[in-house]
């Protein structure tokens, strides 16, 4: 396989006063075509406001930095208004419109990950905004905005013509924004540093993983999602997505080392993961990490809403399954060899500590 997996950084689209707006480009990252994947990121500084759009695209939003104000509408649905905070993850399946707000100090950062199959361009995200200079709505005639709308001409001439920024503006400190509602966050988000842990190996790292049971709203997306935390020095077992998932990646905190092997024991990637960086693992290829001593933390989405690995090392790796004269017999060992190597890790998973 002949495509260049090296970890890459999104590069700036849009912005202005109240923030930014940045993806990473198929061209530069093509797994994402091929994968049909898409990823971006939304930066919002005090005040700044994300207008609202709907996308070609069904996606996981991830909270990387700050508290905001999140307004989702489903699709025959009323709005949504929801608080957000880092670590919170919100499923947002097709045709929902979303506005995104900032009021805080700290910039609020969210990722977003997603598949493009039915998008315009594969292995990007083309977003529809509702207003501002590039809104759906500056297309139309102002014969048709009227009637759609039942207003005078003047009126929609100020609707539609008003707002000369787009994607992302600045609002004034005291504009009124809608106040989030409690109740709104249940079957919406979920908090991935407050919920209960999937995994959680001492001296290892913890997971907690994103899918039907805990966030169904996922299966309408077709994505499960994973925040994973490893400590610092230890290592992640090699494994892979046994039902044929992509599995796409983004360094939340620290940095760490990654190899990737594919088909015939080729390693195809050996690079260094830090902060910002977002690298896809493809089909059935076999996935390790080692961080360094400020540990490791990466949010990733997994191209089936149900994901399920298996692990190459471990107690509970593919390796302990097998009947020792198997493994005799296909590594070409003495039985003490086989013997020794299945001694080991019977007390560990995913997830190794490091050594003294």
């Amino acid at each position: 396989m002949d495509v260049d997996l090296s970890p890459k950084l999104a590069q700036k689209l849009y912005g202005g006063d109240g923030g930014s707006y940045h993806a990473w480009c198929p061209n530069e990252l093509p797994m994402l075509k091929q994968g049909n994947i898409g990823a971006g990121k939304l930066f919002l500084a005090k005040y700044g406001l994300a207008l609202p759009k709907y996308s070609d695209s069904a996606k996981v939003a991830y909270v990387l930095q700050g508290h905001g104000v999140a307004g989702i509408v489903l699709p025959e649905k009323e709005e949504k208004v929801l608080a957000i905070k880092t670590g919170d993850a919100i499923a947002l399946p097709f045709g929902v419109v979303t506005w995104w707000y900032n009021k805080e100090d700290t910039e609020l950062q969210i990722l977003f990950l997603g598949d493009t199959k039915t998008a315009h361009k594969p292995g990007s995200f083309t977003d529809f905004f509702l207003t501002g200079s590039n809104g759906i709505f500056t297309g139309f005639s102002m014969e048709f905005v009227c009637r759609a709308w039942d207003v005078d001409e003047s009126t929609a001439k100020a609707l539609v013509g008003n707002q000369k920024d787009n994607g992302i503006v600045k609002v004034d400190a005291g504009a009124k924004v809608p106040e989030p509602n409690k109740d709104h966050r249940n079957g919406m988000a979920l908090n991935c540093l407050e919920a209960p842990l999937d995994v959680d190996i001492k001296g290892g790292g913890r997971v907690v993983v994103l899918n039907t049971k805990n966030l169904p709203l996922v299966g309408e997306v077709g994505l499960g999602a994973d925040l994973v935390r490893l400590d610092g020095n230890a290592m992640c077992s090699p494994g892979f997505s046994c039902d044929s998932a992509l599995q796409v990646t983004y360094i939340v905190r620290g940095s760490g080392r990654a190899q990737i092997v594919g088909v015939d024991g080729k390693r195809v990637l050996e690079t260094t993961v830090k902060a910002g960086n977002l690298f896809i693992v493809p089909r059935f290829f076999v996935v390790s990490k080692i961080s360094d001593n400020d540990g490791l933390e990466w949010f990733s989405i997994i191209t089936t809403p149900n994901p399920i690995f298996t692990h190459m090392a471990g107690r509970t790796s593919a390796w302990k399954a097998l009947s020792p004269e198997v493994l005799q017999a296909s590594f070409k060992v003495t039985p003490e060899v086989e013997k020794t190597f299945r001694s080991k890790r019977m007390n560990s998973e995913i997830f190794f500590a490091p050594t003294n």
